[in-house]
Parts: structure tokens; C-alpha cells; sequence
């Protein structure tokens, strides 16, 4: 889904309610996605006291291995925000990957994520569609879109499973990077939930 029209199918999802002020935007309070354990409600906090919390307010991490990613990690990824993001898990046109280790999938992630740890991403792309064949993947019939996330724009695990998936046979072009990753999506107050199996 190149075309990227969701602006216009998220104005339909929801409208702000009259105590709510906080929304994604002007016209959309919310988004509900489906999850492997029902429907969920993604929105931003209201409290307009709220603050991040650690680990999200760490502004400077060592570089290595902490070093500010590229807006796309490999030439014909296309990068994503907080909106393509929503769009996608509303529609359930691709998939939405979190890359980073399991442990912090299990702490928190976006709702609708599943978990492929950066580490297992190129062995695991029959999860994605592509076919083993002796010298590899083969990634030829419909491949879904998937999105890729980890921790935020100084995280590599993303990136680095967007590489090797490429490198392992996956079409460059079927990959989103969200560079902002838990870090944005936090500071946004967006629904944040502990990752299930």
C-alpha cells in the first residue's frame, strides 16, 4: 500500500469526546487494533500533567553501541511516523514487528506488535511469506509490508533486522522503518501494553 491514504481512513475511526482534549489528532481521539488478545484502544494519555518515565527520558546513551540511526537503514526503506504506524495497525495491511530483544517486547510495546528480536528477523522470514530454498529465502509470492521498530532513533536492533532480512532475500521496498520507535511513541503518551507469546 505505497499510496499512503490514511489520512482520510483514520478521520473516520473516531471523534474527540467532549472531556477529552488530548487526541492524535484534531479529529481522531483513537484507534482500536486488534491484538492476539482482543481489540485495543490505542490513545494518548489525558492527564496533561504526564511525564516520561525511565527509561524514555534518557537523553544521551554511549555511542557505540547507542549511536542516532539514519531515517532509513538501507536504500529503498521507507520511513514511517506515528500516523503510518496507526494506519497500518488499523487496517492490518502489514505487519507490525517490534525488533528488539524479547525482554523489552514483554515490558511494553505497541499494541498489535508482534515480536521477531532483531537477532532471529533473516531466519524468520517464513513468518513473513518467503519460501526456504537451499541458498536461502525466496521472497517472490505476495510478501506482506511490515513495519519495524525498537526503542527509538539511537536504537540499531531495527535497523540491523531491516539489513539482514534485505541481505537474507526480503524486498527492501515491503519494509517501514519507525525510526522514533518506543522512545516517540512514549513521549507522545501513546498506549503502551506488555507484550503477550
Amino acid at each position: 500500500m505505497r499510496a499512503i491514504l490514511f489520512f482520510f481512513c483514520l478521520g473516520a475511526v473516531s471523534g474527540p469526546a467532549a472531556a477529552d482534549e488530548v487526541g492524535i489528532t484534531k479529529d481522531i481521539m483513537s484507534v482500536t487494533v486488534q491484538t492476539a488478545d482482543g481489540p485495543v484502544e490505542i490513545m494518548r494519555h489525558q492527564d496533561t500533567d504526564a511525564r516520561l518515565e525511565e527509561p524514555w527520558v534518557q537523553t544521551s546513551r554511549p555511542c557505540p553501541n547507542f549511536c542516532i540511526q539514519p531515517m532509513s537503514p538501507a536504500s529503498g526503506v521507507t520511513p514511517v511516523g506515528e500516523l503510518e504506524v496507526l494506519e497500518f495497525l488499523r487496517s492490518g495491511d502489514a505487519l507490525v514487528v517490534d525488533g528488539r530483544i524479547r525482554s523489552e517486547f514483554e515490558e511494553g510495546t505497541i499494541p498489535g506488535a508482534i515480536s521477531v528480536p532483531y537477532t532471529e528477523a533473516a531466519d524468520r522470514l517464513g513468518e513473513f511469506g518467503c519460501e526456504i530454498d537451499f541458498d536461502g529465502w525466496i521472497c517472490e509470492a505476495e510478501v506482506p509490508d511490515v513495519v519495524l521498530f525498537c526503542n527509538g532513533p539511537w536504537c540499531g536492533q531495527s535497523p540491523t533486522a531491516a539489513r539482514r532480512m534485505i541481505k537474507a532475500g526480503f524486498p527492501a521496498e515491503k519494509i517501514y522503518y519507525y525510526r522514533g520507535g518506543m522512545q516517540s511513541w512514549n513521549m507522545l503518551g501513546l498506549t503502551v501494553i506488555p507484550g503477550g507469546s
